[in-house]
């Protein structure tokens, strides 16, 4: 059979562009590209936790069998919804088999036909996809630009039954944050729906990781705060924060939810025994601070500051223009034994490609200085960096 002509020049213009995408086996480098910010993923504490959740729990071990409206709802997936909701001080929380997922199952179903969707320009893809399935109408406002986002409120206000405000609390390839207190002020005095998608802030932020948002007692103030498990917990999965009507919304009106086979009981338990070791670990959470603080500083003394992105989190993103490029500066570290990922267009846009810089609390500052001094060595061997 033939391979569609259309499709095979789509690959050839990728191809040709250096932009062809690839699977890669797992690499036994010195990471600094994962997201398991805090190790939760090579945790024996939570792997062994978890299995005797379940044990106690009674649920089979094998799959669910179902989506959670036919036979996949569990005891687990309500203990877990109870914990979960509790730690991030919220009313309500459901459960989602991962971050893209609750995106996709929130945007598409929540804001209606009359509503408006403004959303920042660099939020996740996730979240654009959901929009493209909403009825609702949408529109970008430039990155962290609040008098943008005014402006666009002002312009849509008086034709727009709601408004909702989507942004993240640590954007995905930047690793900035936006003023999170100016636009809950914002969207409180325009009467604005708030919805923060803390998938690189939970785990990273607040004396016990809750995250951004409830680290700066915000989120009494929001709407919907979406938490995705596959990067500082270290596991799969994702939930949606806010009030038991949208809970009670979700579970009738969104289809990512509702027609999908439910998470399995060992994902339930390994998520609930994530959450129970994310209130012990601020040792873990400490270490990962003290590392971003320590990138800093030798970015600023090698003199490489400028090449990255401003941002406190535990992405740092160095940018290299050009596919080709960052695609050698990554292999050059690579190489010498760093686990650095080039990120290409058209994941970000041309002439932005980047470098980015995961941190964990698992890396010794002597790693981030030997990562950072080999960085500084490309950097001033080339004139056009």
């Amino acid at each position: 059979m033939d391979f569609p002509k259309n499709l095979e020049k789509m690959l050839q213009n990728r191809s040709a562009q250096n932009m062809c995408r690839s699977l890669k086996p797992p690499s036994s480098l010195i990471d600094f590209s994962s997201n398991d910010y805090l190790g939760f993923s090579r945790s024996e504490v939570i792997s062994k936790s978890a299995s005797a959740i379940l044990a106690d729990s009674g649920t089979p071990i094998n799959g669910s069998t179902g989506s959670r409206l036919l036979s996949g709802n569990q005891i687990l997936h309500s203990t877990s919804e109870t914990a979960i909701k509790t730690f991030h001080k919220s009313e309500s929380t459901l459960l989602y088999n991962s971050g893209y997922d609750a995106n996709l199952g929130f945007f598409s179903s929540v804001p209606q036909r009359g509503d408006v969707i403004l959303y920042d320009e660099l939020s996740h893809a996730s979240i654009r996809d959901g929009i493209r399935l909403s009825n609702a109408k949408a529109y970008k406002f430039a990155h962290n630009d609040y008098e943008d986002l005014e402006l666009l409120i002002e312009r849509y206000r008086s034709a727009a039954n709601e408004i909702y405000i989507a942004t993240e609390s640590v954007f995905s390839m930047d690793g900035d944050s936006p003023n999170l207190e100016r636009l809950s002020q914002i969207s409180s005095a325009n009467n604005c729906l708030l919805v923060i998608d803390e998938a690189h802030a939970l785990g990273v932020f607040g004396d016990s990781g809750h995250g951004l948002v409830q680290h700066l007692g915000l989120h009494d103030k929001v709407f919907a705060r979406i938490m995705t498990f596959g990067k500082g917990l270290g596991c799969h999965g994702a939930a949606i924060l806010g009030q038991n009507r949208l809970t009670e919304f979700l579970v009738n009106f969104s289809r990512s939810f509702i027609y999908t086979t439910a998470l399995s009981p060992h994902s339930v338990a390994t998520i609930l025994a994530a959450y129970q070791q994310l209130g012990k670990s601020r040792l873990e959470i400490e270490s990962l601070r003290d590392n971003i603080l320590h990138f800093n500083r030798e970015i600023h003394q090698l003199g490489i500051k400028p090449l990255f992105i401003k941002g406190k989190s535990a992405i740092q993103s160095a940018i290299f223009p050009g596919n080709e490029t960052v695609t050698m500066v990554s292999k050059k570290l690579q190489e010498a034994g760093f686990d650095v990922r080039a990120i290409l267009s058209p994941t970000v846009p041309a002439g932005q490609e980047r470098l980015r810089i995961c941190l964990h609390s698992y890396n010794t500052p002597k790693e981030i200085s030997n990562l950072l001094r080999l960085l500084a060595t490309f950097v001033y061997e080339r004139s056009d960096f």
